[in-house]
């Protein structure tokens, strides 16, 4: 994983220029406001959605830098998330990424409206780039939009908060996080491919479709599994979070060693599916490396 560790801390750097330079292009009429949305974006996270982005990029033929819009309206998009579910009024938490939280860092409404701003901005970034035609633009902007809301993210969050201290079974639980947290990883990995290739073929959107599935439930089941057996200074949040609020989990639905295990089939599944992109010549190696990381990870 020594490659992998490297271009995860070029691309590292790389967004945090191209996300700075994206809060910058949008404008504010608060300073304040500016600094809160730099705040929460800024903060040191994985950047692992536009990297999947851009490996979707390479897999289709084309170069990383063409994913780079898509790059930045996803990390924005996933920051805003991250934002408002640290909220009291969602899961109440004070560490993220090893900092405070927006909304302790400067208040409630400020955290807000940082949120509101990075969501909304995701989509003028998007529909910028000159280097799209106008139906792509539509097309990808449409995705995202759905991939966000309450058909994705939004809605997987609302079934979350709702099940605190319920009963839930596997595949309820597999279909709050295809939501929650795969609906992004899988808009990551399209939005990539159709910066390249517009309309996107369907054997390559359905191999791209399989594998961020995969890795998406398997990037959960592994958050999971961290919940219980990390520690919080290398986690950069709380540990025992979820227990805390007994919140449904794979451990606790599987035991341990099954949610190892799924999470190591899953990755298999993801890896499978990546045979129909390297027989059309396409460079999958980033997307393979991304998929072991994501049950390799320790945070």
């Amino acid at each position: 994983m020594t490659d992998l560790k490297a271009r995860l801390g070029q691309v590292q750097q790389q967004m945090d220029g191209l996300l700075q330079q994206a809060v910058d292009q949008l404008g504010s009429l608060d300073a304040r406001l500016a600094e809160a949305m730099n705040y929460g974006l800024l903060n040191g996270g994985k950047r692992l959605r536009p990297l999947l982005a851009m490996a979707a990029a390479e897999a289709v033929g084309g170069q990383s830098e063409q994913a780079h819009s898509a790059a930045v309206a996803m990390e924005m998009i996933h920051s805003y998330s991250l934002i408002h579910d640290d909220l009291p009024a969602m899961d109440d938490d004070d560490l993220r990424r090893g900092k405070p939280t927006t909304h302790i860092a400067y208040d409630e409404a400020t955290a807000i409206l940082a949120g509101d701003g990075l969501l909304t901005g995701a989509f003028e970034i998007l529909l910028e780039d000159a280097s799209l035609q106008p139906g792509q633009q539509v097309a990808m902007t449409r995705l995202l939009a759905r991939a966000a809301g309450a058909a994705g993210m939004v809605g997987g969050q609302s079934i979350d908060l709702g099940h605190v201290g319920k009963a839930m079974t596997l595949q309820q639980l597999e279909a709050m996080h295809r939501g929650k947290t795969g609906a992004l990883i899988l808009a990551s990995v399209q939005l990539g491919a159709m910066a390249v290739q517009w309309p996107l073929p369907d054997s390559s959107q359905q191999a791209l479709t399989t594998y961020a599935e995969a890795i998406g439930l398997a990037f959960q089941v592994q958050d999971d599994i961290l919940d219980v057996e990390g520690d919080t200074a290398t986690l950069g949040k709380q540990a025992g979070a979820d227990m805390a609020l007994n919140k449904p989990t794979y451990p606790a639905l599987l035991g341990m060693d099954e949610a190892r295990l799924k999470a190591r089939e899953l990755v298999e599944q993801a890896l499978e599916a990546l045979d129909c992109l390297r027989q059309q010549g396409g460079e999958t190696r980033l997307l393979e490396q991304l998929a072991r990381y994501v049950i390799e990870r320790d945070h």
